[in-house]
């Protein structure tokens, strides 16, 4: 088969082929970047992304994680559904064990693929690293993306002090802003400039202690820590760094004990001289959510605007990202001028969006991409791509139609009940969020009453798997649908 991301073989089954790899790598690549839309960015770079698929003495497949707690983390909350994603794509109907890393012991042997005697090495974290933790002040390189340095950014008109601000922290210069705030909405770099920072922080001071979290991971490492009676542990594990990172503050809103300890931390660690860094999708003053003491200690540094990417930086990124994937030997060739422009021109959200849609052409061109024109890129693309200007729909506008389809109020939806006549709307409401809008796992159950983003993913989950047997519900969701989209 000609070119493109992926070696496949296929399979016959009855008159219908479907497409099957046998590659290890090449499984976990695509079934890692379908779970990570499935479940969101917070938990996936959390307990995913630093995790790496290795074949044991017995040549079973295993996903090794850093920790106990992300192993069972996993258990409970991935491992069905990363299992489906696997045996869905994976010609050998191989299933995935985890381990943690103190389980699983030495480096595994390389993972075999099947044929010829062709060897895939054993599967790396993607595009991450794991922790270092050999010695107290070693660098806690977690859930960091190797992808995401200054080198990669594209600098335009929306970020540029953002990213001034951004390398005078890495550099570790005398008469730093503290706290430095990054602010601007979702998907235009604000996680990409922190996990820059952290990189060159940790490579000009090898010996610093840098801690990068998301918002998520601290809520949840801190409430284990008080369910272990390890709250002077976790304290001590913060506090004693050189440089904090957090992302999506805005998370920890509504969470009073958890905000008493992030205050705490900030407190110490800005008395003591360290540097903190963090990011959220507005300004700490608008951040009405936040108890005002920790507003004000989060406003009391500088922040940091990082506005919307325009027409010219979205085309340099989208050149960009090409250019990465070709030094990865996954494409081949330039994009031509016209494909570019209808990617950014049909692709109106975040950075972060473009990017998917560059995967994704990649994905399906390979090493036709320097001969792809503009209407064969709009062929591969399909649905990724946006026709013309399509109006965004929100995750307000979704919940209003939903309570008036029902005839709820839409308190309801954002309530604690329960009750039936409630909660299979709120599933649907939450599945059309899904699909209808950009919105993460994490930030659809925060705007459904604060709900964990597991409660989103169970409810989606519910709905597709009755859409095909009710079909109450599958008119229901197709009217609602039609509705929405005007």
């Amino acid at each position: 088969m000609a070119g493109g991301l992926k070696e496949v073989a296929y399979e016959m089954a009855g008159s219908a082929a479907e497409l099957r790899l046998t590659d290890p790598e090449r499984i976990w690549d695509e079934a890692a970047t379908r779970l990570r839309a499935e479940i969101g960015e917070g938990p996936f770079s959390s307990y995913i992304a630093p995790s790496a698929v290795r074949a044991d003495a017995s040549g079973r497949l295993v996903l090794v994680t850093p920790t106990a707690y992300a192993r069972d983390w996993v258990r409970r909350n991935a491992l069905r559904r990363m299992n489906e994603l696997w045996l869905g794509l994976d010609g050998l109907s191989r299933r995935l064990d985890v381990r943690c890393r103190a389980e699983f012991g030495s480096p595994a042997p390389a993972i075999s693929a099947s044929g010829p005697s062709t060897a895939a090495p054993a599967i790396q974290p993607r595009a991450t690293v794991g922790p270092v933790t050999d010695g107290p002040r070693a660098v806690r390189a977690a859930g960091l993306q190797d992808r995401l340095t200054f080198d990669a950014f594209v600098e335009g008109p929306g970020n540029a002090f953002a990213l001034a601000i951004a390398r005078q922290t890495a550099s570790w210069a005398e008469g730093h802003f503290n706290p430095v705030f990054l602010c601007g909405p979702y998907g235009h770099g604000k996680t990409h400039l922190l996990n820059a920072i952290a990189w060159e922080a940790q490579r000009l001071r090898p010996n610093a202690k840098v801690i990068y979290l998301t918002a998520e991971r601290f809520l949840s490492t801190f409430v284990r820590a008080v369910q272990d009676r390890q709250t002077a542990a976790f304290k001590e594990s913060l506090r004693s760094a050189d440089m904090l990172l957090l992302d999506d503050v805005q998370f920890v809103g509504g969470k009073s004990s958890t905000q008493e300890e992030l205050l705490n931390t900030l407190t110490a660690l800005i008395e003591d001289g360290k540097r903190v860094v963090m990011a959220g999708d507005k300004p700490p003053t608008a951040m009405t959510d936040i108890e005002p003491r920790l507003r004000s200690h989060l406003a009391a540094g500088l922040t940091c605007p990082v506005e919307p990417a325009d027409r010219m930086v979205k085309l340099a990124v989208a050149r960009k990202r090409f250019e990465a994937l070709g030094r990865l030997g996954l494409v081949s060739g330039e994009a031509r001028t016209e494909v570019l422009e209808q990617l950014v021109d049909r692709t109106p959200g975040s950075v972060r969006e473009l990017e998917g849609a560059v995967n994704t052409l990649a994905a399906s061109a390979g090493r036709r991409l320097s001969e792809l024109t503009a209407d064969e890129a709009s062929v591969l693309l399909g649905a990724a791509l946006r026709g013309g200007p399509e109006r965004r729909i929100t995750v307000d506008e979704i919940q209003k139609t939903v309570a008036e389809h029902f005839n709820l109020k839409q308190a309801d939806l954002l309530s604690e009940r329960r009750t039936r006549i409630i909660a299979r709307p709120r599933q649907i409401a939450m599945y059309l969020c899904k699909q209808l809008t950009t919105r993460s796992y994490p930030d659809i159950g925060r705007r459904f009453g604060g709900r964990d983003h597991t409660t989103v993913l169970h409810g989606v989950r519910r709905i597709e798997e009755m859409m095909p047997a009710d079909d109450q519900i599958a008119r229901d969701v197709e009217t609602l649908t039609r509705k929405l989209r005007g």
